[in-house]
């Protein structure tokens, strides 16, 4: 491996990704929008920063003429195979985030009880007939319609991942990856984003628990890209994650969340239990791998 020109190719092509969505992101904000204070027009044209590191995939390998190859060994991993058991990353990444909203909801909860509404169902406008069929509907619909995620994992796991891997070992990857992709959000994490605006210690805080989010759920995304060698599970769990298949949110109802729940941001140290433990079987499992390779 020729390490000063795999650096040279992760830099140019974090310098697209941050510059081109960057761009979209300080258009957004410079002109005086808020992620919860503008219209879904607008907020869409944000999310257009998703697509991005997709471009900025492509962008890389066209300067650096390292070519496009479907499948193999330093390709884009676009291929998909279900042989020597594989489909049970594509499996994985579509029932795992269902779990751990599921967790993280009965956690909330319990620390906070005065959230449960049993009829908080009928304010956000969900027949009571379809409750069950919740977390199915989150699946189906973030496995279908995952254009957006497709735009991050087909630039982190499917071209930065490799590199870091390559540069630094999975261990430190999984890590400075996960801190790189929290970083990218931040333009947005100042807005709003994910954790609103009002919360102790905005926004650093926001940024802080953005790139512990982006870690955790960073490790579980490469596991699945690495077994699989393709970015299709990976596309495919950002995206029902961002659906959040959950049958207690519809229960939940965070308006009357009290004590230590009382700002939103507090809620997501909830959800690193779940998340950090599968996170951890899965670096586990990456490592391994490592070391018989």
């Amino acid at each position: 491996m020729n390490r000063k020109l795999e650096t040279k190719r992760l830099l140019l092509y974090l310098a697209f990704s941050f510059g081109l969505t960057w761009c979209i992101f300080l258009a957004f904000i410079l002109t005086g929008h808020k992620w919860d204070g503008s219209n879904p027009r607008l907020e869409t044209f944000a999310a257009l920063g998703m697509l991005m590191p997709a471009l900025s995939h492509i962008l890389t390998r066209q300067c650096t003429k390292e070519g496009f190859a479907v499948t193999g060994k330093d390709s884009m991993m676009l291929g998909i195979s279900f042989a020597s058991c594989k489909w049970f990353y594509f499996v994985f990444a579509m029932v795992v985030p269902w779990l751990y909203f599921e967790i993280w909801h009965a956690l909330a909860l319990l620390v906070s009880p005065e959230m449960f509404d049993p009829n908080y169902y009928q304010v956000i406008g969900i027949d009571k007939n379809l409750i069950w069929l919740m977390p199915l509907n989150g699946i189906v619909t973030g496995t279908v319609i995952s254009f957006a995620a497709f735009g991050e994992e087909f630039g982190w796991r499917g071209y930065m991942m490799p590199k870091l891997i390559k540069l630094f070992g999975i261990k430190k990857a999984v890590f400075a990856g996960g801190i790189i992709w929290g970083l990218w959000h931040a333009p947005l994490t100042c807005v709003g984003h994910n954790f609103g605006t009002d919360y102790p210690g905005f926004p650093y805080l926001g940024i802080l628990v953005m790139c512990l989010d982006c870690t955790v759920t960073g490790i579980m995304l490469t596991y699945l890209t690495v077994k699989s060698d393709s970015i299709w599970p990976a596309a495919i769990m950002h995206a029902v994650n961002n659906a959040n298949p959950s049958i207690l949110a519809l229960f939940t109802n965070t308006d009357k969340a009290a004590g230590i729940l009382n700002h939103s941001i507090n809620g997501y140290f909830l959800y690193f239990i779940p998340t950090a433990i599968i996170a951890g079987f899965c670096l586990v499992q990456l490592c391994r791998d490592k070391e018989r390779m």
